[in-house]
């Protein structure tokens, strides 16, 4: 068993800040990671950092923009926190070496993005993610954190009180991807999960292979509620043929979008009068998926971007990874004709349930980054303000978990039974399954443990037992076909458009993978550099979080951000004000609501009619 005061589960931006600022706190700290903290998903943002630097500029007008983006589902203490916070972590950034555009003043260069009142954008290129991931990770290096790489966490060391607001998390429980061992990791004073997004759940996503929302379901099986998770962002521009992102960046510098006919749409049919193709990014998408609909799409499959105006000096100098994106998977060359592009999936809103301090319900668990949800984004997040999500939020919770006195949290976390429940009629959960079938049904928290030696060590033996199982079976279903079936019903049931009757039919087509994966059994026995034992864990979590992601979107009966229902074309602010949260149950979803905050610390927001 390893032992540390901080755990951080997962070594992209919002990880390796947590650790970070866990160890500037005096902690002995540990980063475990399924992947090299550098090819983490981070390194794959573009487009730029929002913080409110420049004169005329103001984190009230940041916050404003992100609630108003937020559609209004956003909590206020959250989003006050972030933009207060978001200038000092950028500057903090430079201050580390983080390689910024610069003006030819010296100044750090910001540019306009969608959403934004003001053009707050920080960036390094169009490889903003990148160069901050390394930027963090040579502070981690430099600092001697230690960093357990190519270590899967596939479940939590939990105890197991019938409320989940009584139970602690003590550690978590990994195995080394390259021997094989499996082994417990106990956290003296806490674990961070900062596990990245969940976009595996589609088959069309700008999301990496690795994103398997690991870190919601093992969190969600343990007792924490899981937030919003319909609001799912569709960046309206990635590559046809592989999902590949193209950065906002383009349409912050003035790339324009065009449809079969050539007509600049978003103001030419009335999408976005004001902002064109800069407005919200669940505006675009929508905008875009109609002119395909409506037959002016471009082989009835996508819309063009054009950047040839901008020059080609400006393009190389600010945005020249786009070129070579657009060149190796498409084979287009985008200083002589425009891009492909089309809506894919992006960004979950959702997740985790914290406070802003990244805590949950269970104590000692902490969530930071895509993972979690202090509902910064509510129902629609901004361009621009998932990098700054992550080292804010990151740092609040290394700190926190660390020992450092923040005061008392506004945002409340955790079930509570004054809170209003309803029931889907619809069948969902997990399959009754043997309790001597861990392959199938892993996560339950420990039971019986004494200390927290204990509940690490036997949460060890579970999840030894699970793998045992997993490579023992002889023969039974390919995970991957589990999940391509998955991801199939999720693209064409809960994608940017959503109707009752196909929200209802991927929830079916969910209990049917769940029954198949009951026999889900591992082709390679090998214990070392076993991808298909870890693909096949990461499935079960893919099942779970997109259960939940369509449990909301059914529940949801209005039109809100990113959460589109052709059944209901309005915004119900006197039903809606809420998130709607789920719980695990015993492998039975509970979904209740929580009222949403615009009281913050510092302001209060009234909803407005949101337009660009």
């Amino acid at each position: 068993m390893y032992e540390h005061d901080v755990i951080v589960v997962g070594g992209g931006g919002a990880g390796l800040r947590a650790a970070i600022a866990a160890q500037e706190q005096g902690a002995d700290v540990a980063i475990v990671t399924k992947l090299h903290p550098v090819r983490s998903h981070t390194g794959a943002a573009e487009g730029g950092i929002n913080a409110a630097l420049r004169d005329g500029d103001s984190w009230e007008d940041h916050a404003y923009d992100t609630m108003k983006g937020s559609d209004y589902l956003g909590d206020a203490p959250a989003i006050d926190t972030f933009a207060k916070t978001a200038p000092e972590e950028v500057i903090q950034l430079e201050h580390w070496g983080m390689p910024f555009s610069r003006e030819d003043d010296g100044r750090v260069s910001q540019r306009p993005f969608g959403g934004l009142s003001f053009p707050r954008t920080t960036y390094a290129g169009a490889e903003t993610g990148h160069h901050m991931l390394h930027t963090l990770y040579q502070q981690v290096v430099k600092r001697g954190i230690e960093v357990y790489d190519e270590w899967y966490v596939s479940n939590l060391a939990v105890t197991d009180e019938p409320d989940p607001n009584d139970r602690e998390c003590h550690g978590v429980v990994a195995w080394d991807v390259q021997s094989g061992e499996i082994s417990g990791f106990k956290a003296r004073d806490g674990v961070i999960l900062a596990t990245g997004g969940l976009g595996q759940a589609y088959d069309h996503t700008t999301n990496a292979v690795a994103n398997t929302g690991d870190g919601v379901a093992m969190a969600y099986r343990a007792g924490v509620p899981i937030e919003d998770m319909e609001m799912i962002q569709f960046h309206p521009t990635t590559l046809p043929s592989t999902g590949v992102l193209i950065s906002e960046g383009v349409r912050g510098e003035g790339g324009i979008l065009y449809n079969s006919e050539g007509e600049r749409f978003m103001f030419e049919y009335g999408y976005a009068t004001n902002d064109g193709e800069l407005a919200s990014r669940d505006v675009v998408s929508r905008a875009e998926l109609t002119e395909i609909n409506e037959g002016r799409g471009i082989d009835d499959e996508y819309v063009y971007l054009d950047m040839r105006h901008l020059g080609e000096e400006r393009i190389t100098d600010r945005l020249e990874n786009i070129l070579h994106l657009a060149e190796d998977f498409e084979g287009v060359d985008g200083l002589e004709e425009p891009m492909p592009v089309k809506p894919g999936q992006h960004y979950a809103m959702g997740g985790i349930e914290t406070n802003e301090f990244g805590e949950t319900c269970v104590d000692g668990l902490y969530a930071a980054g895509e993972c979690g949800c202090v509902s910064l984004h509510g129902a629609n997040r901004l361009g621009g303000n998932a990098l700054p999500e992550l080292i804010v939020f990151g740092a609040l919770a290394g700190r926190h978990a660390a020992g450092e006195d923040m005061g008392e949290a506004l945002i409340e976390t955790g079930p509570s039974e004054e809170l209003e429940r309803e029931e889907l009629g619809v069948p969902t959960g997990a399959p009754d399954v043997d309790s001597a079938e861990p392959a199938a049904d892993g996560g339950e928290p420990v039971v019986d443990a004494r200390s927290p030696e204990d509940v690490v060590a036997d949460a060890e033996v579970t999840e030894e037992e699970r793998i045992e199982t997993l490579l023992g079976r002889e023969d039974g279903v390919n995970h991957a076909d589990v999940r391509a079936e998955l991801q199939q019903s999720m693209t064409e049931n809960v994608n940017v458009f959503r109707q009752e009757e196909n929200l209802e039919q991927a929830l079916e087509d969910i209990q049917e993978a769940r029954e198949r994966y009951q026999d889900v059994y591992v082709a390679d026995k090998s214990r070392t550099f076993n991808t298909d034992l870890q693909h096949t864990i990461e499935t079960r979590n893919l099942l779970d979080v997109a259960e939940a992601i369509t449990m909301g979107a059914l529940a949801r009966d209005e039109f809100r951000g990113a959460h589109w229902r052709k059944e209901h074309q309005e915004r119900k602010d006197d039903e809606w004000l809420k998130h709607t949260m789920v719980s695990w149950n015993d492998g039975d979803p509970e979904l209740w609501y929580r009222p949403v905050l615009l009281e913050g610390h510092d302001q209060t927001y009234e909803p407005k009619n949101r337009s660009y």
